[in-house]
């Protein structure tokens, strides 16, 4: 059964089941800048699970692109050299927003598996969670699922959004693969092993996590699951890798073909094939190569594929050609793909041109730092350095350092590499407090374009959690709901305002203010008094930061038009954000904006300020708007009387907008710009500062301007002088610095080699290695094993209660020792089981307390199948 022919069924399956067909939602998650990618298939549904999105349905199913190359979840060293790690992939996924729950989502699953696919019952195995008897019994009861070929797991089968918010149990489903694949079934010490994948995952959302970790049903369970599309081709067509689906092969032929390699079962075209897949539809949806955030993750991907068409010779520009055979796989599926087929060849022929000129520099920068190496090791510092900072690729540092006779410190470069993970995944985590969606009659007025202060009536409240209140008491944070105010809505671009509730003997702190069907709710907290459903309250916005974040909108609509005036009429607003600060303009644009056309397009903002014209505001129809010649987001949606903002001199910005803004344009004051930078293909970004902001801004740079003089002992325009010098000795310090560190690795590795026993003449080390964990015995293990020479070495790691093993045999003796017979003798005693090749074997235990037994039998081993 085709890939193609899966995905279709499983959508008709759900969609004859009463699910609407959503399309997939773009890679860059929508209004989530937490989140790097869309990884999973319920993402674009988050909101509607919250009950912030009402949709016209309750049932739906999609096939979802995911991406999973940075932050949390990212593999990517790991792709094109195992069977099921992709950087893209398709998510299969069927939802219910508070429709059916437990027993018909697995009634759904099972029967597509075992009767629409056709798999045999006998191969198939569940999870559920440790608490999840209700569903344990429907797979018992109900499906008729053998109990022995079920597991009962604990945080592998509980999912949650987010620190706080929906979560629930999952249930799983595995097939096995058959007794002559390695591996155990889910919750074995063997579970890391090939034997038993999962296909598909269902999601119970029932429970609403507060703050202090209490789980509260929510009032409308819903569903989320989802079956991996390259998963389930994989087992209907029986093979054991992704890469030999139908959908891959045809990649890996063109890859093939263009990088004259055959063999297209090697590693490095199958990270060619998979990496095609994602750089394609990540600038699809918009990311465009860059040094930061998403755009830097893609320009790693493309690059990593560059590197590995290098290894076999490709010295001219072949990535961009394969969009060609992408297109030809999932151009009917995906239209958007075809429509932007020469616009992603274009962006990936103009990096694989950058890259080439990016390895040039690395192998001058590799050469000078092998020109100053005291000793034969490379130290990890510089490897990561020129593989993180310069782009250079690791595996052609260890192509070039092996031509020289010179070994990698492998264990310094992971420690780096591992540090640089940490920090990515700590800065994409995905947290937030999710309280219960209102549910309201009727719609707050909103009054603030003519007042900042008003007369209101509370008539709703609500605690941080979403629970209905009669009333507030002092010091209790919660959002407030009025009939009428003139607090603005965050929308638009524009934040939302900020300020006090006044009633009799009490004051209400607002810090933000949003909209939610037709309300405005007042987030904030009651500073003293109480407030009470029903209440007269006197609303007022706090002065300052309201002008503050109307001079900033206002200058958006200026610096639109200058924007057009100076770069052309493509120029279309992406994306804005304005706030009290300052303000940020994403645009069409297909290349970076010069310093002189920045610096002209200041000069016609400011030209308008000083020109110091009236704002007008008129109400019309959306046809009446356009015909003015307005400017909009007309794929966006409008009402039928849309808000016209005319601001400058001579008509200078006509544009439909709902925000509130200066009354004339000099009241902007100063406009500055501070940053301009691409976010995505085809999409440039301008920040900028006004009013006291950009004061304050000028002031600031004077400032550091100063300081800088002041460390430097130097007049502002002696400090690029002074600073030339300072880094030119700082440069010489760090290759001092690199030069000792080197020493010092070496003999680290030296240290741990010393405690290598003579065994009938070969040297054997067995040893627990602390600090590190099982996937990182293997860059340890190839050390070694390199400095070692002749002979045999065992390592142990113990990681939150199990062991990883790794065993190695030098080339010059697996005729006599066989490492996958060495690391069974030694997992058979920690209560596990291994394989491997005759060099280099893995295996996994249970038994941590048996790791030092099993360890000290391995000389003794050795010795017996040599005697």
């Amino acid at each position: 059964m085709k890939s193609a022919d899966i995905r279709q069924a499983f959508l008709s399956y759900f969609e004859e089941r009463g699910h609407t067909i959503v399309p997939s939602a773009s890679l860059v998650p929508e209004n989530d800048p937490t989140l790097l990618f869309t990884n999973a298939g319920m993402v674009p549904f988050k909101d509607v699970f919250l009950g912030r999105d009402p949709r016209p349905y309750v049932r739906a199913t999609s096939a979802q692109r995911c991406v999973r190359a940075g932050g949390k979840h990212n593999d990517l060293d790991n792709v094109g050299y195992t069977a099921r790690h992709h950087t893209f992939f398709e998510m299969m996924g069927n939802f219910s927003f508070g429709d059916y729950f437990k027993t018909d989502a697995i009634r759904f699953a099972w029967t597509f598996i075992t009767e629409v696919l056709g798999l045999p019952k006998d191969r198939l195995w569940v999870t559920v969670h440790i608490s999840d008897d209700e569903a344990a019994k429907i797979w018992t009861d109900d499906i008729g699922v053998d109990p022995a070929r079920m597991s009962r797991l604990d945080e592998d089968n509980f999912w949650q959004m987010g620190d706080t918010g929906p979560c629930g149990p999952c249930s799983e489903i595995f097939y096995d693969h058959g007794p002559e694949v390695w591996g155990g079934p889910p919750g074995s010490p063997e579970e890391d092993g090939d034997r038993y994948i999962e296909v598909w995952n269902l999601v119970f959302m029932q429970f609403d996590r507060d703050a202090s970790g209490k789980m509260n049903p929510l009032p409308k369970p819903s569903i989320d699951t989802g079956m991996g599309l390259e998963r389930m081709a994989a087992v209907m067509q029986g093979v054991h890798s992704n890469y030999e689906i139908d959908l891959f092969q045809n990649l890996l032929k063109a890859a093939a073909e263009l990088t004259g390699h055959a063999d297209i079962s090697t590693p490095s075209l199958r990270v060619i094939a998979d990496h095609i897949r994602s750089c394609a539809f990540l600038i699809v949806d918009g990311v465009l190569p860059s040094n930061e955030g998403r755009g830097y993750v893609l320009r790693r991907i493309i690059r990593r594929a560059i590197r590995h068409g290098h290894k076999f010779g490709a010295t001219e520009p072949f990535f961009h050609k394969l969009v060609a055979a992408l297109d030809a796989e999932m151009g009917e599926a995906y239209p958007e793909l075809r429509q932007m087929r020469e616009q992603i060849e274009r962006v990936l022929l103009k990096e694989e041109q950058q890259f080439a000129r990016t390895l040039d520099h690395g192998m001058g920068l590799l050469e000078e730092a092998l020109s100053s190496l005291k000793g034969d090791v490379l130290a990890g510092e510089t490897i990561f350095k020129l593989y993180d900072t310069y782009g250079f690729p690791y595996d052609l540092t260890a192509d070039v350092c092996r031509e020289r006779g010179v070994t990698l410190d492998e264990a310094g470069f992971e420690r780096e590499l591992q540090a640089q993970r940490e920090r990515a995944r700590a800065a994409s985590q995905f947290g937030g407090d999710y309280g219960a969606a209102l549910e309201l009659e009727g719609a707050t007025t909103f009054t603030g374009y003519d007042r900042l202060e008003d007369s209101a009536t509370v008539t709703a409240i609500v605690d941080s959690e979403g629970n209905p209140l009669a009333s507030l008491e002092a010091d209790r944070k919660g959002v407030v709901v009025l009939d009428r105010t003139p607090f603005y809505g965050e929308s638009g671009g524009q934040v939302g305002d900020s300020g006090y509730l006044l009633v009799a003997g009490g004051r209400f702190q607002v810090t933000d203010t949003r909209k939610q069907a037709g309300h405005h709710l007042h987030e904030g907290v009651m500073l003293e008094g109480a407030l009470s459903v029903g209440d007269s309250v006197t609303p007022q916005v706090d002065p300052a930061l309201r002008l503050a974040t109307m001079r900033n909108h206002s200058a958006t609509h200026l610096l639109h038009e200058a924007l057009r005036q100076t770069l052309g009429d493509h120029v279309q607003q992406k994306g804005s954000l304005v706030s009290a600060e300052r303000l940020r303009f994403d645009f069409s644009h297909y290349e970076a904006v010069t310093p002189d056309q920045l610096a002209k397009i200041e000069c016609i903002v400011n030209a308008q300020v000083l020109a110091n014209a009236p704002t007008q505001v008129e109400e019309m129809t959306l046809e009446q708007a356009k015909a003015r010649g307005a400017r909009a987001l007309f794929e966006a949606k409008y009402a039928d009387s849309v808000r016209v903002l005319t601001i400058g001199s001579d008509d200078f910005s006509i544009e439909l907008c709902g925000g509130t803004h200066v009354a004339r344009s000099g009241d902007i004051g100063p406009f500055h710009i501070v940053g301009e930078s691409g976010t995505a293909a085809g999409i440039r970004r301008i920040e900028a500062v006004t009013g006291e902001g950009a004061l304050a801004w000028f002031h600031a740079q004077e400032q550091e301007l100063n300081a800088v003089g002041e460390r430097l002992k130097a007049k502002p325009d002696q400090i690029v002088e002074r600073l030339d010098g300072l880094l030119e000795r700082q440069r010489g310090l760090e290759k001092e610095l690199e030069r000792l560190k080197s020493k010092l690795a070496s003999a680290a590795g030296d240290d741990l080699l010393s405690q290598a026993q003579d065994v009938a003449g070969i040297r054997v080390l067995a040893t627990r290695v602390e600090g590190i964990s099982g996937k990182e015995l293997r860059g340890l293990h190839d050390q070694l094993k390199q400095k070692l020479k002749s002979g045999a070495l065992v390592l142990a790691a113990v990681q939150e209660g199990k062991v990883s093993l790794i065993a190695g045999v030098t080339d010059d003796l697996t005729a006599r020792l066989k490492a996958g017979e060495l690391v069974n003798h030694v997992a058979a005693q920690v209560g596990g089981k291994g394989g491997g090749r005759a060099d280099m074997a893995q295996a996994g235990g249970s038994d941590p307390a048996a790791v030092p037994a099993a360890l000290e039998s391995v000389p003794d081993w050795v010795a017996q199948r040599l005697g």
